[in-house]
């Protein structure tokens, strides 16, 4: 029997910038290995393989007979190596000369390793805007894959993806690939026999056509309960017997040999898309449920399949909208993104600029910027990774501009693109980022010795999944599920920590409570709000001294309906590791006393071990970084961590009391629910009476010390020049 179908098996394996060594190795076991040990044998097989930068650097450095294992296939003929971004960003997320860029990095170093030509390669997330045709062309890319669901949103019917089509955005070309999202969802999920008869009947329909599996590969083991399914109960064995078996009119291909075996079946303009599990969870969780229930009640109807390619969820970039501190990450990704090209405008040797552009790459891994089944904005040590590695970029090029003396500056600018300024205050250690307009608050605090951002934080806010969460508590299923369909509570009790924030946790957010309000509710957000001042807007101007700038922050509001003005200070010195804050109250009753507090969050510092811990200036331990303290009459508090090398040390010029608590949410990742550590608040709140002119005053100092970390790096260098 002469060929009726060409089936092209294409697997995306991926691990993030920053994940942790553990989980990466853990699917190494668990899938890449297994997989690629099943295959081999299987001589008349052959698949297209994106793995993502990040990944392949690290399996190079740790299991490079594996990838020698895969160039041999390569060598062979049998497997396609597909090529991408290099970070795996989403591409509609970065500046277009950053997706060329990071496409061309990857190819050159893909084409070097593996000694093949690059032609394919894989769209993260399949996050699709028609203006990336001309820029994959630039970067001299021919096909690559998205879902059907794209190609159904353009008017597609599902009989008309048989093959890759041309599209095309100023007058540059590139073809695209349907990939099934039914053989996303039997393949491995459901019998061998299901994906074979839909194969099958295909070929009798319309002989010579193509179908394309476009999948993770994580979903071959790594995914919760797989690895049984697909290796130890065979799963994967049996499917590529059959693929073999079925040999004479089913030909597994390589999607570099459907494109040139095949003619292009149409031309398409796709619009702005994803996968279709992606557009729901990037809509607002209301409209989201609203989604959900509509779907359900549709799907009993006879005339839903007729209608769902018409039914669409929300837009990628939303998620910026969705997830501010999203949003906070891009745009000084963003900002970092300029300053590598004014370096390169201004002649940066090459091989800093090449740096600096790396670390740059790799602050563009998409994983940390969104959230649905997988995305990992719920990800603390993704998001710091995120923010280390911008952070690094940034050092780097003013490490080579800039002369050896200590400096500090002061600049103001749309930094987030809200249309009004923020302030940036910043010097060799330190860069504080203040917002006025959202309460005068300091949104992103960067310790540069140590490429962390003290408030790379996550507000709690509703989920989704939380009503799962609510009303089905640990139910399982007795198939191997999609994780799309699991419900799995990893930990007892989550739906008594749905707790909801009424605003971002960022530093410097000044409330008044009622005098009675405990810690308790202050830290489950229940306690009553009385002042304006949290989100409300404060004028600012900037002060510059040549060793010495300041912002300068002023509201006139109210607590209580009495009509106060809160002047804050925050100070930075040439080579100083600390921000020296000064409140001034004006408007406060002498003969009633105002509960007020200033809340100060601390992300990156983890709780729970014993390690990093709270302590006094004296050296009195208080307890590890999650422990709920009620402190009374103190002038410091320090929080230390000692495996990142760093302590924060807070002091005030008053006694006062404090509150300490841990930020967790509950979220959603690919082993089931959990409540994740966010920060930690450090929130000092006094009982405040005016003096004679209805004034009070405060200066608090913020100060981190990174000689642990630094010490190390410097014996760390030592060892590596020994």
């Amino acid at each position: 029997m002469t060929v009726k179908i060409y089936f092209c098996l294409a697997l995306h394996n991926h691990q993030p910038v920053g994940n942790f060594d553990h989980v990466i190795e853990q699917a190494y076991q668990e899938s890449y290995l297994p997989f690629l040990e099943l295959f081999e044998p299987y001589q008349e097989l052959s698949l297209s393989l994106h793995t993502s930068g990040p990944l392949l650097e690290w399996l190079s450095q740790r299991h490079p007979d594996y990838v020698e294992r895969i160039a041999r296939l390569v060598a062979a003929g049998r497997v396609e190596i597909l090529g991408g971004a290099f970070y795996e960003p989403i591409l509609t997320m970065i500046p277009s000369r950053d997706r060329v860029g990071q496409i061309a990095r990857f190819t050159r170093w893909l084409e070097d390793r593996f000694a093949t030509p690059i032609h394919g390669m894989w769209t993260p997330e399949r996050v699709w805007e028609q203006t990336l045709v001309s820029d994959l062309a630039r970067a001299d890319i021919s096909y690559t894959i998205l879902d059907d669901v794209h190609f159904r949103a353009a008017g597609l019917t599902d009989e008309q993806l048989l093959g890759h089509f041309v599209s095309e955005d100023d007058g540059r070309i590139v073809h695209l690939f349907p990939g099934s999202e039914t053989l996303r969802y039997t393949i491995p999920f459901r019998p061998v026999h299901e994906t074979i008869d839909l194969l099958r009947q295909q070929a009798e329909r319309r002989p010579g056509s193509v179908a394309v599996f476009g999948d993770d590969g994580e979903k071959f083991g790594t995914w919760p309960e797989t690895h049984a399914h697909v290796y130890q109960d065979g799963w994967l064995r049996e499917f590529f017997d059959a693929l073999t078996r079925e040999r004479e009119w089913l030909k597994t291909v390589t999607l570099h040999d459907a494109y040139s075996m095949t003619n292009a079946v149409g031309r398409i303009y796709i619009p702005d898309c994803s996968y279709r599990e992606m557009n729901e969870w990037s809509l607002p969780v209301e409209r989201q449920l609203a989604l959900e229930g509509t779907t359900r009640e549709a799907s009993s109807q006879p005339w839903w399949q007729a209608m769902r390619a018409f039914v669409r969820g929300g837009y990628w970039r939303n998620f910026k909208v969705k997830y501010p501190e999203a949003n906070e990450m891009y745009t000084r990704m963003l900002y970092v993104s300029e300053l590598v090209q004014q370096a390169e405008q201004e002649g940066l040797d090459p091989a800093w600029l090449d740096e600096a552009r790396r670390e740059l790459y790799c602050g563009q891994c998409n994983c940390a910027y969104w959230h649905g089944a997988f995305g990992g904005i719920y990800l603390p040590h993704l998001r710091h990774a995120i923010y280390a590695h911008l952070i690094a970029a940034e050092r780097r090029i003013e490490q080579a501009f800039r002369e050896d003396e200590p400096w500090v500056e002061a600049t103001a600018d749309d930094y987030n693109f809200d249309s009004e300024h923020e302030i940036r205050l910043a010097n060799n250690h330190l860069v504080a980022w203040v917002d006025p307009r959202c309460g005068g608050r300091l949104y992103e605090l960067d310790i540069r010795s140590v490429g962390l951002n003290v408030l790379a934080t996550l507000a709690r806010r509703p989920e989704a999944y939380h009503e799962k969460i609510r009303y089905q508590h640990g139910q399982g299923h007795g198939d191997v599920a999609s994780i799309h369909d699991r419900v799995v509570v990893k930990q007892e009790g989550l739906d008594q920590r749905l707790q909801y924030d009424a605003d971002l946790r960022k530093s410097l957010v000044d409330h008044f409570y009622d005098t009675d309000a405990s810690p308790h509710a202050v830290a489950r957000g229940e306690a009553m709000e009385r002042g304006d001042f949290s989100q409300g807007e404060y004028a600012a101007k900037i002060r510059r001294g040549p060793n010495r700038v300041q912002s300068l922050l002023r509201r006139e509001g109210n607590a209580w309906g009495i009509p106060i003005t809160i002047t804050k200070g925050v100070t930075l010195e040439a080579d100083s590791h600390a921000l020296e804050i000064a409140y001034l109250l004006e408007g406060v009753p002498r003969d009633e006393a105002l509960h007020f507090a200033v809340e100060l969050n601390f992300a990156g510092l983890p709780a729970g071990a014993e390690d990093r811990y709270f302590h006094r200036v004296d050296g009195q331990r208080l307890g590890h970084l999650g422990t709920p303290l009620d402190l009374e009459y103190v002038s410091d508090l320090c929080l230390l961590d000692q495996w990142l090398g760093i302590d924060v040390r807070w002091t005030a010029n008053r006694p006062t009391h404090v509150w300490t608590f841990p930020v967790e949410c509950v979220s959603q990742s690919e082993g089931g629910f959990e409540a994740v550590h966010q920060s930690v608040v450090l929130m000092p709140h006094w009982l405040i009476r005016g003096d004679v002119d209805g004034r009070w005053t405060v200066t608090m100092r913020m100060e981190f010390d990174t000689s642990i970390a630094e010490g190390r790096a410097i014996e760390d260098e030592a060892e590596a020049r020994a």
